[in-house]
């Protein structure tokens, strides 16, 4: 991808539904999953936004039901705190200039994503996820719907 499209407020780009098309690499195994689905961005009452993902995994041919919801909190200066259901920090979010690069260790594995914003409709992450539990890449591809 070569220009990022840069974006002044993280929570006003993604509030909304957006399809989602995700590829789950496990590099230890050589297998490939995919899950594809939803992602709405809800706006709340504290100025956030409550994220809910619903869709399908598919993993060594079986296909079920998958779901996981994070908080986006207001930053600083148009960021986002990003924040697991239950309010763990997870990662930054600053897409001021359309690109960037976060980090969360999860136990002894460490989680290392970049975000890439393409124009007013698509944006993408790209997890690298190493360590003695996992070795996968999670590529997401988000388009806004309506």
């Amino acid at each position: 991808m070569g220009e990022f499209w840069p974006v002044p407020d993280a929570l006003a780009y993604l509030a909304g539904r957006w399809r989602v098309a995700r590829s789950v690499r496990d590099l230890a195994e050589g297998v490939q999953g995919e899950f594809t689905g939803t992602t709405l961005f809800e706006k709340q009452e504290t100025g956030g936004l409550l994220h809910v993902e619903s869709g399908t995994f598919t993993w060594h041919g079986v296909a079920r039901p998958a779901e996981r919801t994070l908080r986006f909190l207001p930053g600083p200066d148009g960021t986002a705190d990003v924040r697991f259901a239950d309010g763990r920090p997870f990662h930054e979010l600053d897409l001021r200039s359309g690109r960037h690069v976060a980090g969360h260790p999860c136990a002894a594995d460490l989680y290392r994503g970049e975000f890439t914003v393409r124009d007013a409709g698509h944006w993408r992450t790209v997890w690298r996820v190493r360590g003695p539990a996992k070795d996968l890449v999670l590529r997401t591809d988000y388009a806004r719907e309506g």
